[in-house]
């Protein structure tokens, strides 16, 4: 009977409740459009409707025995249902039963067969001609309107569990079963086309089909789901494991930490884990359901997510109901039942979810796992997701700056002339040489005598008869064309090798030049090395460091080279004349630097030093004494200090300075990225929970000026750690839109790097290939061979899209021993 007295909520509608004379505690639910179907005291098969509560509950009878399966068929017109029992699967038109029922006859259905084994599931063929069913480790393939099995599958050791078909392959069918692997065959032949290996230590329970993405889904029975990529060339590649009990704890955290943030000073982080535990058990989240998520709701009124990033499916376990993102396999909400003390199921046995195709809500049928009651619920997809996402910052943060540098700003040092402390014997030398074979005065009232003071010099002379016929200038002319990327100009094939040393050593880090001529690597034998981008010819050697190189840095005017390295220094490199021209000594700073580079358009050194980020204001003085030639004349000022919020100390530091931006993003061994807005002076934003370990990388869109970009595009920046892959993430609202992990990367930092047109993204990886990936899927694009190790750095050359249109210069270093 429907329910009176159940739970009424802008999120939870408790529709329908019906108790069962039997247990329901693993009784077959299913799902359409517009009906639902369960049994009803064992041998009965309920339809509901939920479009029309009023209409009355039909109700077929035909089995005799405990109903085990059952399935709608994929065709509206007309809609059918399949049951199965140990006595017989019968098929059923809804249509013609509806009429009977509403004549006052007894529906009958088309007996199909009679199964030598229990029916575990059930599954239709697209066009509803064929059926699939599941006894025992057999898959028997039959011809629905000649009721008769067209090929037995044979292969699986254990019960199949689920089957489902290939949506865009004719005759591919994928099973699941107990013995913990998937299977693909070819059902109109009868053949095994792929046999996965063990997968968990649990039973495979269910299996979906995302045919946007062309992945397959599967999960299992202690909390844990693959995703596997079904494209052609990737061979079933694992595109990403979750497991949805620490999905759960990251999605709980994340929540806590950014209400927390919101928080006066002094109360934030204070209860991060002070959640209250005692009595709760550690439970796993069994996958009894997975469905299809349509989540088409506008990204800043309904709470719900952009229209790319539309791409979820519904997970049904025994406590909750979750929704994950198949882009960045994130949860994107969690629906516990407990917190619904009202509804008639708090554990449930088996689960069937289904969205309606035009509202923004879906239809969940849960029976009771210690219990006979079977409910009916509907979903408010709105009310969930603006209940449970994230709440936002005040404003939305973009990495182009947006307003004029504020007085109070730190970066105000960098538009005004800063007061260095004048060196005296500077000054005198430049005196000196101006008034050289002068005869001297000493006449104080003399108001300009020309001999106290330097002779005037012409500084700059505009010249307006420039003609544009150098080679360089007409070659940038007329090549500059924002060309769109196909594959036929991406890096397939490996171009040139070369060794940097004799002996082997590892290539701690690489950074192309601005203008993609030059190329830097740091080297683990204390040495950096400056290559021409066509790496012919001999590279020119920066010596000087006492340990292992961790950073090199291009200067926006590509005259300076920057470079720290174990031996806690960080040195500046005049690059014409490959020497050194500043340092800051291991002293310098109280914890060693691990990041440093230059920012805003070379006007500062921006760097971390153990919790704390710190802006240097430089000048270089290339003037050497002829005495002290090795005592560089440049000279360093700190104007700026700043510590992240949870004073843990920064792993990674990222920051554009290809033109003026005011935002520093942080990444911090609490597992944080942390967003400073260097115009306020601030922190203006903290992701928790960014990995499952501390990010080793952080690497923005910074684009290139060969090729054109859209100024959102300049949002977007990557994280990567070691063991979780790499996760896009979108500066305007902090959320990670993207995840890959379809290359190994379990025990090494690997690097990660934007291409110039902001489209693909590559990274190495631990079986000696470097992976390249489309920013609009999670799977990767080809993968790059031609390493005997494990590739640590990757970098595109900003330039090679004008300067070569046949490919993409993507160079490759290995790891080896120090």
């Amino acid at each position: 009977m429907p329910s009176t007295g159940g739970h009424m909520s802008d999120i939870v509608t408790e529709r329908y409740v019906v108790e069962s004379k039997q247990s329901a505690a693993h009784a077959p639910l299913a799902c359409s459009t517009q009906h639902c179907a369960f049994p009803l005291h064992g041998n009965h098969v309920c339809v509901w409707s939920p479009k029309d509560p009023s209409h009355q509950l039909l109700t077929l009878q035909g089995h005799h025995h405990l109903i085990t399966a059952m399935v709608f068929g994929n065709q509206i017109d007309p809609l059918l249902l399949c049951s199965a029992s140990e006595d017989y699967i019968i098929m059923w038109n809804m249509d013609e039963c509806r009429e009977k029922a509403l004549k006052g006859l007894t529906p009958r259905g088309t007996v199909l067969g009679s199964p030598l084994q229990t029916v575990l599931c059930l599954r239709f063929s697209p066009d509803d001609r064929a059926l699939a069913v599941c006894a025992g480790n057999k898959i028997s393939m039959m011809d629905v309107e000649k009721q008769s099995v067209l090929v037995e599958l044979k292969g699986h050791q254990g019960s199949v569990t689920a089957v489902e078909f290939c949506p865009w392959q004719a005759h591919t069918l994928f099973s699941v079963s107990e013995d913990r692997s998937f299977k693909v065959w070819d059902f109109c032949v009868g053949s095994l086309i792929y046999s996965s290996s063990i997968l968990t230590a649990y039973p495979l329970l269910n299996l979906l089909i995302n045919e946007e993405n062309q992945q397959l889904v599967t999960g299992s029975a202690d909390g844990q789901l693959w995703i596997f990529s079904l494209m052609e060339g990737h061979h079933y590649h694992c595109v990403a494991h979750v497991d949805l009990r620490k999905k759960k704890e990251t999605f709980t955290t994340r929540r806590m930490m950014t209400e927390q943030y919101g928080l006066p000073e002094g109360h934030q982080y204070h209860c991060r884990y002070e959640v209250d535990k005692r009595g709760e058990a550690e439970a796993t989240f069994p996958v009894l359901n997975l469905a299809h998520c349509d989540l088409c709701l506008p990204d800043s009124q309904g709470g719900g997510l952009a229209p790319e990033c539309t791409t979820c499916i519904w997970i049904g376990s025994s406590t909750a109901l979750f929704i994950l993102n198949l882009a960045s396999f994130e949860l994107e909400a969690a629906l516990h039942l407990k917190e619904f003390q009202s509804l008639s199921v708090q554990v449930a046995g088996s689960c069937a979810v289904m969205n309606e195709p035009i509202s923004a809500k879906a239809v969940c049928i849960l029976s009771s796992m210690f219990g006979s009651k079977i409910a009916v619920l509907e979903i408010s997809l709105s009310a969930l997701l603006s209940a449970q996402q994230c709440p936002r910052a005040g404003r939305m943060l973009s990495v182009l700056a947006s307003s004029c540098v504020l007085p109070t700003s730190p970066l105000y040092f960098g538009i005004i002339k800063e007061k260095f402390p004048k060196l005296a014997n500077t000054k005198r030398h430049a005196v000196k040489s101006a008034v050289e074979h002068r005869p001297l005065v000493f006449h104080t009232k003399v108001k300009s005598s020309g001999y106290t003071s330097a002779p005037h010099m012409a500084m700059f002379s505009p010249k307006t008869n420039i003609k544009h016929n150098n080679r360089r200038s007409s070659k940038y002319k007329n090549n500059y064309k924002c060309k769109e990327y196909s594959e036929s100009f991406l890096p397939r094939n490996l171009i040139r090798q070369v060794a940097v040393a004799q002996a082997p050593v590892a290539v701690t880090c690489l950074q192309f030049s601005g203008d993609g001529q030059q190329l830097a690597c740091g080297l683990g034998n204390h040495l950096s090395l400056v290559f021409d981008a066509s790496l012919s010819g001999a590279p020119a050697a920066f010596s000087g460091h006492d340990g292992a190189v961790n950073t090199v840095c291009w200067s926006h005017d590509k005259r300076w080279l920057l470079s720290t390295a174990r031996d806690r220094t960080l040195r500046v490199w005049s690059v014409p004349r490959t020497e050194f021209v500043m340092l800051l000594a291991a002293d310098a700073f109280p914890k060693p630097v691990a990041s440093a580079q230059f920012y805003y358009m070379d006007t500062f050194i921006l760097l971390s030093s153990g919790p704390e980020f710190c802006l240097l204001k430089y000048h270089i003085d290339l003037c050497r004494d002829d005495i002290r030639r090795y005592k560089p004349k440049s000279r360093y000022k700190p104007i700026f200090r700043l510590p992240t919020t949870s004073a843990a100390d920064i792993t990674s530091l990222s920051a554009v300075n290809d033109f003026y931006s005011h935002i520093i993003l942080t990444a911090g061994r609490d597992r944080t990225v942390e967003v400073f807005d260097l115009n306020a002076g601030c922190s203006a934003a903290v992701l928790a929970e960014v990995h499952s370990r501390p990010v080793h990388r952080i690497c923005q869109n910074k684009g290139s000026s060969f090729i054109a970009q859209q100024s959102l595009a300049y949002n977007l920046f990557l994280t990567t750690a070691v063991g979780d892959g790499v996760r896009l993430w979108d500066l305007r609202n902090l959320r990670c839109v993207r995840c890959f992990e379809g290359h190994p990367n379990r025990s090494y930092p690997c690097g990660v790097a934007f291409s110039p047109c902001g489209k693909l993204m590559a990274c190495g990886a631990e079986d000696r290939h470097a992976y390249v990936y489309e920013m609009g899927s999670s799977s990767f694009l080809y993968r790059l061979a031609g390493h005997t190790d494990t590739v640590t750095e990757v970098a595109f050359n900003p330039a090679a899209s004008q300067l070569y249109l046949k490919c993409i210069v993507l160079v490759l270093c290995c790891s080896g021993p120090y």
